[in-house]
């Protein structure tokens, strides 16, 4: 749109009024795909006058050609509406409003969006064409202004595509406003060069008539004769009051109508004025005048004056001589016929044509006539202009010489008269001048359409798109293939219509120096080769390509940027083809605006490669496979053409059987976004170690983000699932919630508090406590997964868990890689280019046994270290875990030692047999151990160097009512035995805080502690 309303900003100003409504009409109908459109302007006597027409039959303008203002057409109501009007066709017509006048409500633009509405069809429409209805689907109408005055219409007659979209209202609007300021600009009409009765002839014939002359004002009724006029009309001097009134009076009453509607006629079309009626002599008697003349027209276009002359036509046979001598020798064919259509008169010119001379033609009905007869339509034409009584112009063409010949029937007092003239040379010009300008406006609007959609490509495969589409229809072309140079070599960009066998086949030879492609980039100019002799001629080398192929016509067209040509694009035909010089000039021009496109086109490609490979890396490269959790999960990037997201998921293991589900969304898109996606990401694996809390966490996250500057803002949802206790909490900062899936297939939204997204949220956070039956599915996602321009998030959510209910019936559901690619594809359609990243991450909890869990209380007293490895002993004879049990009585004796001397109750020991082998021991002190480097004197000090000797791995955290010391050891493989390792030996024996603790623990052979 904006292409078309430059192309009409560079037209130049003060074109005449005519090429004005051309252009806009002929911009308008492109523009919406239309069928045809007018252009009315507003005329005295309540009247729109057709004055400008584009794609549409005379057979269905006819009716149009003057419009009531009052009437209930488009036209008319958009004038009277001041705005657009929307007029839909119904089986019957158009719509029309209800009563047949006026706009109809709701009918038209509705503010400055432009919204249109619909009449309410009401049986047949005025807006016909005798028995022909209007094709399309309806008309847009919109008013004219001048000066804040409604002065015409602009209408376009619509084809499939309906109602114009809201887009289209607006070019029509600028249209228009460009159409007023244009009308202003125009220079006054000039009137024709040679009158219908040629002038100059008709003005010496008149020379011995007396001839008196008129001015009347049409808008004040003021009336101007001079004396000839008042002697010729009958009135003395002193009896003329100088209103139209006078000229009234002296009309014979028969005669008056007809020459009031000849008038109004006259003034309607812009053009001559011309009658025969009877007047009032001063002595009583009737006698014939004729009156001649032309309208005056204001800034507005309103009729102003009509300005003419009348002589006698009783005047002496002389005058009548010299009138029928300058008809009878003018250069256009002039025929007279009566109401029987007999002839009454022709000139040289009519006879010539006719075929027989004025005596033959005199008497004889012209459709007797066989010259007459073999015009294909004169006949019909002919007959309806008379039964309309009214002016009417039409072409016709000669059968013998195929001649144009433009005629023009005037009705009169005594029949019909007809002028032809020979347009055959102004009507070739005439269609060479449109054949030029469609031309140059088909030009344009392919130039402009695809420069936008070269604008809007992004990467190279766009490019290729955009030329595909944009170029190759218009040319009849079937291949097109773009190269580039990489390195030494030049490599396919993109390809259209040819098959992958042949493009192999040209990398292969991607470095041959001979092939046109090559040289075309060594010379920086064009090659047009038209058939494949001349392709064999131009590149010996390459003779059998063509075959290859199947391509029989090349245009091959250097891509240059700053005067470095870097690649090639190639159009081919299955066809021989040779471009004129109009296509080649334009397909060189379409080639320098597909370089700069493809340039920076590719300079995208290469920094979204980067900036994919980035993200990436920032991203999970697997999850981890728990006994609590088995996850999958999928990150789908933006459609084309987006930057990098910020969207990412995650797995955490942590101790004792728990585990951690994350999934986040920073806000926006770029290489920023991503970046902060992976401090984040890092900075939750960090607190997660720390065993926090979920609301802890995200208090800690939404300082990290706070601190990033204002505008960063980022989604987050985090939920711990212990597996001892089947409990999940979840905390969130503005995420969707979680999809839980029981076993039985039900699915549930948790109802979570709605905190706002972290750097905007001020904690505390809420956490929810959930129990999560085992085998349940928790489904973590992002926005981008269920919402989007064309469905809201409840939408997408509600479509969320049909496919997770679906899946479990089905029994898709258990394979969790599966069912991540059933979920993608329900929400995210392959067709579907979305607008944001989208994470999924779906995760199957399962519980840690009861026989696998053993936990006992123990009293704060030194015994309680015995009373542990008492416990620790028996339970994993009864797991069968005989092996782990020195070094676990070890570790259990110094944690619970370490307790009982450093903290305060109440005390327990929890073992858990899952993957690993846990050791917990609960107190009731916040105190958390810290590890120190102990002196060679020290008594103490050791004993997290030998729970660190001793286990794989250990740790803290804090619980509800204290804080809880555990160790991991693994099931399998070698295990420290005490008296195998010369470390923890030297370890126990320079003291340990629990050793001190329970002196009973140095006797580790004693099993009765």
């Amino acid at each position: 749109m904006n292409a078309r309303l430059a192309l009409l900003g560079a037209v130049d100003q003060g074109l005449a009024e005519s090429e004005v409504f051309r252009l806009a009409l002929q911009h308008a109908v492109g523009e919406l795909g239309a069928l045809g459109g007018t252009i009315h302007l507003r005329g005295p006597m309540s009247a729109l006058r057709l004055v400008s027409v584009t794609g549409l039959p005379p057979v269905l303008t006819r009716s149009w050609e003057i419009v009531d203002q009052e009437s209930p057409l488009a036209p008319a109501r958009a004038l009277e509406q001041g705005s657009g009007v929307w007029v839909p066709f119904t089986s019957a017509g158009p719509a029309v409003p209800a009563g047949g006048a006026g706009p109809a409500e709701g009918v038209g633009p509705a503010g400055p969006a432009g919204h249109t509405g619909s009449a309410r069809p009401v049986g047949p429409s005025p807006e016909t064409a005798g028995d022909l209805a209007w094709p399309g689907t309806g008309l847009a109408a919109l008013p004219v202004f001048s000066g804040g005055r409604g002065i015409g219409a602009l209408t376009v007659l619509t084809g499939d595509r309906g109602e114009p979209s809201p887009e289209q209202w607006d070019f029509l609007r600028a249209l228009v406003a460009w159409t007023e300021e244009r009308m202003a600009q125009a220079p006054p009409p000039s009137g024709p060069t040679q009158t219908e009765l040629n002038g100059e002839r008709l003005r010496q014939a008149l020379k011995e008539v007396s001839v008196g002359s008129w001015d009347w004002n049409i808008q004040s009724g003021e009336l101007i004769w001079d004396e000839a006029a008042l002697a010729l009309y009958g009135t003395r001097p002193s009896e003329f009051t100088g209103r139209v009134e006078d000229w009234m009076r002296i009309v014979h009453p028969d005669d008056l109508a007809p020459t009031l509607a000849a008038v109004q006629q006259a003034i309607r079309n812009h053009g001559v004025y011309e009658a025969e009626y009877r007047v009032r002599k001063l002595d009583g008697t009737w006698g014939w005048t004729r009156a001649r003349g032309r309208a005056t027209y204001d800034q507005n276009g309103e009729p102003f004056r009509l300005i003419g002359v009348g002589w006698d036509s009783n005047e002496p046979r002389t005058a009548r001589d010299e009138l029928s001598r300058a008809l009878r020798h003018m250069s256009d064919g002039f025929l007279a016929v009566d109401d029987n259509w007999r002839i009454t008169f022709a000139n040289v010119e009519a006879e010539r044509a006719l075929g027989f001379s004025e005596e033959e033609l005199f008497g004889r009905v012209l459709w007797d006539l066989p010259s007459a007869r073999q015009v294909p339509g004169l006949e019909s034409l002919c007959r309806k202009a008379a039964a309309e009584e009214k002016p009417t112009s039409f072409d016709v063409r000669s059968p013998d010489d195929g001649r144009r010949y433009h005629l023009r029937l005037v009705p009169g007092p005594a029949g019909l008269t007809l002028y032809a003239t020979d347009v055959t040379e102004r009507r070739r010009l005439e269609d060479e001048r449109r054949a030029a300008d469609r031309a140059a406006a088909e030009r344009a609007t392919r130039i402009a359409e695809l420069t936008a959609a070269l604008a809007k490509a992004t990467t190279s495969r766009d490019v290729v798109d955009a030329v595909a589409q944009r170029v190759l229809p218009p040319f009849d072309a079937v291949g097109l293939m773009v190269q580039a140079i990489e390195g030494n070599r030049l490599l396919g960009v993109g390809a259209v219509g040819y098959a992958d066998d042949f493009l192999d086949l040209l990398n292969s030879r991607s470095t041959a120096g001979t092939s046109p492609s090559w040289n075309v980039i060594r010379s920086g100019a064009p090659a047009f080769l038209s058939s494949p002799q001349e392709y064999v001629a131009y590149s010996p080398d390459h003779a059998d390509l063509p075959g290859i192929a199947h391509k029989q016509a090349w245009a091959f067209m250097p891509l240059t940027v700053s005067d470095h040509t870097f690649g090639v694009c190639v159009l081919s035909w299955d066809r021989p083809r040779r471009l004129t010089a109009d296509e080649r000039s334009l397909l060189t021009t379409i080639s320098a605006l597909v370089a700069q496109a493809l340039e920076r086109a590719r300079l995208y490609d290469a920094e979204h490669t980067r900036s994919r490979e980035l993200q990436r890396s920032l991203l999970p490269t697997g999850l981890p496979d728990l006994p609590a959790c088995v996850a999958a999960a999928r990150y789908l990037p933006a459609g084309q053409g987006m930057d990098v997201g910020g969207d990412w998921y995650d797995v955490i293991p942590l101790s004792s059987g728990r585990v951690a589900l994350v999934v986040g969304d920073v806000m926006g898109h770029g290489l920023p976004e991503a970046a902060t996606m992976g401090r984040l990401r890092t900075a939750v694996h960090t607190l997660a170690d720390l065993e926090l809390p979920p609301d802890e966490i995200m208090s800690h996250l939404n300082d990290i983000v706070g601190d990033m500057g204002e505008g960063s803002y980022v989604t987050c949802l985090y939920a711990l699932y212990d597996s001892t206790t089947q409990n999940c909490s979840i905390a969130r900062a503005g995420h969707p919630p979680p999809a839980l899936v029981h076993p039985d297939g039900t699915v549930h939204f948790p109802e979570l508090a709605t905190d706002p997204p972290l750097g905007a949220a001020e904690p505390p956070f809420e956490t929810v406590e959930l129990t999560v039956p085992d085998g349940s599915l928790l489904v973590l996602y992002t926005d981008g997964l269920v919402e989007s321009s064309k469905r809201e998030i409840d939408q997408g959510m509600a479509d969320l868990a049909r496919l997770l209910r679906t899946a479990h019936e089905d029994g898709t559901g258990a394979d969790l890689e599966r069912l991540c690619d059933t979920l993608t594809a329900g929400l995210l359609p392959a067709e579907h280019q979305a607008a944001d990243d989208a994470a999924l991450l779906v995760a199957r909890l399962h519980a840690l046994t009861e026989d696998r869990m053993a936990s006992w209380p123990l009293a704060e007293d030194p015994k309680a270290a015995g009373l542990a490895r008492r416990h620790v002993r028996e339970q994993l004879s009864v797991w069968g875990l005989d092996e782990l049990t020195p070094i676990t009585e070890l570790l259990a004796s110094e944690m619970v030692g370490n307790v009982v001397r450093h903290a305060r109750g109440p005390v327990s020991l929890r073992l858990l047999h899952g993957a690993e082998l846990v050791c917990e021991v609960f107190d009731g002190s916040l105190t958390m151990p810290r590890m120190r480097r102990a002196t060679d004197t020290d008594e103490g000090g050791r004993g997290l160097q030998l729970i660190t000797a001793l286990s794989q791995r250990w740790g803290t955290r804090y619980t509800a009512t204290g804080k809880c010391i555990w160790t991991e050891q693994a099931l399998h493989g070698p295990n420290t035995r005490v008296d195998e390792s010369p470390d923890v030996l030297e370890l126990l024996f320079l003291g340990t805080g629990g050793i001190d603790a329970d002196l009973d623990a140095l006797a580790l052979g004693d099993e009765e502690q």
